[in-house]
Order: structure tokens, then sequence, then C-alpha cells
């Protein structure tokens, strides 16, 4: 099986805010979260990120702000031995009806076409129970992690026994390299 990873961004690599992250001083990594993927990277897994930014329909931000983040989370990891192949994301809002918004799972079939990649089976590591259902409608493995909108994800779906939850990004990784090592 591919080694590859799919990971939500806000509230999962970074600290999230119900007033969105809109500047790179707004982005903040989650503890722990830089050295997971480093060290996913550093095993030879392949990561994409897959994160809905409504902000710029809402006009809160634009692209080149939402660049500029993206550029310091590149930086962040590459300073710490990480990488990530790309980053996808949904500049739509939650009325748009877009198809790549998540639980919608357009941004996960562009993975798919540009990766030329099956994702049954991947994993796909989020916060919210829209990660969850994004990653079951292309049969990736959903994973949780506690941070974020996590705590509130699994207060709300208690109907969630079947995925695998941790308290963070950096235990997710953990147990991810162990199950590669122990298969």
């Amino acid at each position: 099986m591919e080694r590859f990873v799919a990971i939500d961004r806000d509230g999962v690599i970074n600290e999230d805010s119900d007033e969105y992250i809109k500047s790179e001083s707004e982005w903040i990594p989650i503890a722990g979260s830089i050295d997971g993927i480093a060290r996913l990277t550093q095993a030879g897994f392949r990561i994409v990120i897959v994160t809905n930014q409504s902000g710029l329909s809402r006009g809160l931000f634009d692209l080149s702000a939402l660049n500029g983040i993206h550029k310091k989370l590149q930086d962040c990891l590459s300073r710490n031995g990480g990488r990530v192949e790309m980053i996808f994301f949904c500049p739509h809002g939650p009325t748009d009806h877009c198809t790549c918004r998540k639980p919608s799972p357009g941004l996960l079939r562009q993975i798919e076409d540009r990766f030329n990649l099956d994702l049954s089976g991947l994993p796909f590591i989020g916060d919210s129970f829209s990660d969850v259902q994004a990653a079951r409608k292309v049969g990736m493995e959903p994973i949780l992690v506690r941070t974020g909108k996590g705590e509130q994800t699994l207060s709300d779906h208690p109907d969630l026994s079947d995925v695998r939850v941790f308290s963070n990004l950096n235990e997710a990784a953990h147990d991810l390299l162990d199950r590669w090592r122990n298969a």
C-alpha cells in the first residue's frame, strides 16, 4: 500500500480560530504537529493537506494571504525535516454548494487525479465530522484528533466508535509509523 497521508490543516496542524486564520501571524502550529509530519516524511510517507478555506469567499483574506500562511507552514516543516507534497483547498463558503468543500469528496478526488492514486484505505487525519465524512466517501480511513474541533466532534457524534482517535497529530503520526513498521 502507498504510504500516503491526507491531513486537515486548521485544528490539526495549527491552532484553529472561530475568527479564521487570516494571516501568517495568526498561523500557530499545535505543539508536536510539525514533528509528527516530519517523522512521517522521513519515514517515506507522502503528505497532502486538505482544507476548507471559506474565509476566502467571505472576504476575510485573499489568495496572497493564504499563500503566505502556506509558505510559513512549508518553511516551518522544511526547517524540521518535514515536507508536504501539495495543499488542496476549497475557497468556497458553505452556501456555495460546490463539490470540493468537505464533507463533499471533491478535494480528495483531486488528490486521486493529481497523484493517480487509489485512496481506499489510506489515512485522513482531521478534527471535524466533515473530515470523517469526506474520508468515508472515498474509502479512506478517517482518523480523528482531539485538538481543534475534535473534542466537540466526539461529543456531537458518539457513533464514531469505528474511528481511531488520538490526542493530537503527533500521536496519530506515531501510531501510523508503528502500524507501518509492524505491517
